[in-house]
């Protein structure tokens, strides 16, 4: 017999991921050949790009009665290339792994007085995935760097002196 007027959904997300974990793992898996590869992949991503688990360690609180949380996550495959193997297979580079980002969306529902409330986890695996990839600067990007430096310090020193040279031109008499 469950009372809906007494229930309290208040929960706590201890852990939530989809795939391989990558993040709070037991310590006799950090010490495994994939955990420091993927530490080593992990250091050289973007913080945009580390969406891994958004609910971890979270509490959802509710104050009142007859409610509770909703949680929307939106599951998409992730491919993090960052290095420059040319020609490898991305599966078994050692600068390459699949992961799952997820985004995330919860929100408080109001339920009628005779329903009783439930916390819900709904999930979509999105048909689309993100390729995230460090590519390397060609040596030709730094030449036209370095061009541009020395032309614009040329033209400012330029500008520079004709200021000065109008300003402290000897006057004729």
């Amino acid at each position: 017999n469950l009372n809906a007027a007494m229930t309290n959904l208040t929960h706590r997300v201890n852990h939530l991921s989809f795939g391989e974990p990558i993040t709070k793992l037991a310590p006799h898996m950090e010490k495994t050949p994939f955990m420091r590869k993927v530490k080593r992949i992990l250091k050289q991503v973007p913080d945009e790009h580390k969406q891994f688990n958004p609910m971890d360690d979270k509490e959802y609180v509710t104050t009142k009665f007859h409610q509770a949380y909703h949680h929307y996550i939106k599951v998409v495959s992730t491919q993090l290339n960052m290095g420059s193997s040319r020609g490898a297979d991305s599966v078994n580079d050692v600068n390459s792994i699949s992961v799952y980002q997820m985004l995330e969306q919860s929100q408080i529902v109001y339920y009628d007085e005779v329903n009783v409330p439930e916390a819900r986890f709904s999930y979509d695996m999105s048909p689309m995935s993100v390729v995230v990839q460090k590519e390397g600067r060609k040596w030709y990007d730094y030449l036209t760097s370095l061009c541009a430096i020395i032309g614009g310090t040329f033209t400012t020193l330029g500008l520079i002196d004709a200021t000065l040279y109008k300003i402290f031109k000897p006057k004729k008499l």
